[in-house]
């Protein structure tokens, strides 16, 4: 995992710092850590945020050399307060050579949150396949994030305004450019990287990797119908999100977030995605369901 890079300082936007600042959570008690929110925060706590704080919780109650995550499955439960602090609660079920099992539980007074559990478990040899990475532009060729706002700044103010410690490349036009194109798409690709170098710690890489995982996962859903955030009256909330992680990688490295959504039913969307390296392996699946409804012009 050691990257060659060693100036970090030098090389780490300052919304990546804000991230990683995020996510060196207080240590209470052993089983107890505070989370913090940034200065750019919504109505409510980002699901990505969630995500990485939990898995940083959940890795600093192992004791060294124990075995890397291999899967976590998260179930969102509230919408976190973003002018409190979180508690994350770690319950310890199973510490072995081979496997550890954590659960997560994230509080605001006394309320939970957000729950999660997080499975570790070593790497050995195997039967071994997967899929293709898809054929898209290398993310030297694509725009970065920036020049899709122009013009869209009140559109998508939200998310124009949001923390962007990630560089994100699309390998297609985002959902807001497509609504003005009319354009229908069933998948969306983007090229993903932490907009810095990361510490070499891997647990770090997992926890920046989960937090942009909640980014562009649901853009399918909608993009299968030709809708689009800020242009359309739509509201989604994320009711669960899984992970499985399949070969190591550094998420300071570009790697290619493929999506799409294979069902939307009852009030609910399913996203899909991988995480490919450049190389081409599979390193991350995730799955993500959520509410999400959609309110029609009225005539």
């Amino acid at each position: 995992m050691t990257n060659p890079n060693t100036d970090a300082a030098a090389t780490t936007s300052a919304d990546l710092a804000e991230l990683l600042e995020l996510l060196d959570l207080e240590r209470v008690d052993d089983d107890l850590f505070i989370g913090q929110h940034g200065d750019q925060v919504m109505a409510r706590t980002f699901g990505g945020q969630l995500l990485g704080q939990g898995v940083v919780a959940a890795g600093r109650t192992l004791v060294k050399g124990a075995p890397p995550v291999h899967a976590l499955h998260a179930h969102f439960i509230r919408g976190g307060d973003v002018t409190e602090p979180i508690e994350y609660h770690v319950d310890r079920y199973r510490d072995g050579r081979a496997f550890a099992n954590r659960q997560v539980t994230a509080k605001q007074g006394d309320e939970v949150v957000f729950t999660m559990l997080v499975a570790f478990q070593d790497n050995s040899a195997g039967l071994a396949h997967a899929v293709e990475i898809p054929e898209v532009p290398y993310p030297e060729e694509l725009p970065p994030l920036d020049e899709h706002f122009k013009g869209y700044e009140e559109t998508i103010e939200a998310f124009v305004n949001a923390l962007h410690p990630v560089d994100i490349r699309f390998a297609n036009d985002p959902a807001w450019v497509m609504k003005g194109t009319g354009e229908k798409l069933t998948h969306n690709r983007a090229w993903m990287k932490a907009d810095g170098v990361l510490p070499d710690d891997p647990l770090m890489h997992v926890a920046t990797m989960a937090y942009s995982s909640d980014t562009t996962v649901l853009d399918s859903i909608i993009t299968t119908h030709g809708l689009s955030w800020g242009h359309d009256r739509l509201f989604a909330a994320t009711v669960n999100h899984s992970m499985w992680f399949h070969h190591d990688f550094r998420f300071d490295e570009w790697m290619l977030y493929a999506t799409e959504s294979p069902v939307a039913a009852g009030s609910r969307g399913l996203g899909s995605g991988r995480f490919f390296k450049r190389d081409g392996t599979l390193a991350t699946s995730v799955v993500q369901e959520a509410l999400i409804k959609y309110f029609p012009p009225r005539d």
